[in-house]
């Protein structure tokens, strides 16, 4: 009888063990079956089988239009850096050429748009360890990016910061007017959120003019409900309050104290315009 409660004892810390260590994918990375999908990370590799040291059958360029066939559930997700995605099967073609393979699915577009003749990409690029804000220590920081291609080349780009992988469950990618900035064609916004209290949001938006990307002052945002929340917003010269030539970075801080009385702290910048950059006021 107590070696049948050791073996047991034992299959149960095997199995809490084992799901202690499992990865779980980023959202950002959940793409769905028999949908069309873009290649984000140039020389992505195709690869025999859903691991990564299987075969390279090919390498897939930024841009590269594919269809997801499946996404691989019953292999285990590789995690690079803060970035964890599933591997997933996917066609393609080349001249005349259909082929298939697989591919890890952080190398693919969290979104992409077209607009005007060009491709607009928005994807994670890489994980850095970036030097903590008040402490002499570093962490783990995804870089997000945006690439502007017309056909197979790139016109330009930006990156900027998206958080740690806790950060990453969902994203979005949309294009908006000009906001009557001056010589401004239309606006990129990209986001990725945590989507759970005192988990960051990240906004970006990204000018789009004479062919070039202007990466605006980043947006966070963060709540725990019923405790705190800090708000951050732009108010261009289009929205209720704008003014000409500018554009207003907003921000709203809450927090309860001990007696539940919420105390609120307003602040702004104002970024002035000049039809090709901008500029603190």
């Amino acid at each position: 009888m107590k070696t049948l409660w050791t073996a047991f004892f034992l299959l149960l810390l095997q199995f809490f063990t084992a799901q202690e260590n499992e990865v779980y994918a980023d959202g950002v990375f959940g793409f769905e079956e028999n949908k069309a999908q873009k290649i984000f990370t140039d020389w992505t590799r195709v690869r025999k089988s859903p691991d990564a040291n299987s075969p390279i059958l090919d390498s897939l360029q930024t841009n590269q239009s594919i269809m997801i066939l499946k996404k691989e559930e019953t292999v285990p997700v590789l995690q690079l850096g803060e970035r964890k995605a599933n591997w997933y099967k996917i066609s393609y073609q080349k001249g005349a050429v259909t082929s298939e393979g697989y591919v890890w699915g952080g190398n693919l577009c969290v979104g992409y748009r077209n607009k005007n003749g060009y491709d607009f990409l928005f994807g994670l690029f890489k994980t850095i360890n970036k030097k903590s804000k008040g402490s002499d220590g570093f962490e783990k920081q995804n870089i997000a990016g945006i690439k502007a291609m017309e056909g197979n080349t790139l016109i330009d780009e930006v990156y900027f910061d998206t958080g740690k992988g806790e950060e990453l469950n969902s994203g979005g990618f949309n294009i908006e007017s000009g906001h009557k900035l001056q010589n401004v064609e239309f606006t990129l916004r990209a986001m990725v959120s945590g989507d759970a209290c005192g988990i960051a949001t990240y906004d970006q938006y990204v000018l789009f003019k004479d062919k070039k990307l202007i990466a605006l002052p980043q947006l966070t945002n963060i709540i725990d409900a019923g405790v705190f929340y800090h708000d951050e917003r732009y108010i261009f010269p289009n929205d209720k309050g704008g003014i000409p030539n500018a554009f207003i970075l907003r921000t709203e801080d809450m927090e309860v104290d001990d007696k539940d009385r919420e105390k609120k702290k307003n602040s702004s910048k104002t970024y002035l315009w000049n039809g090709n950059s901008y500029k603190l006021k």
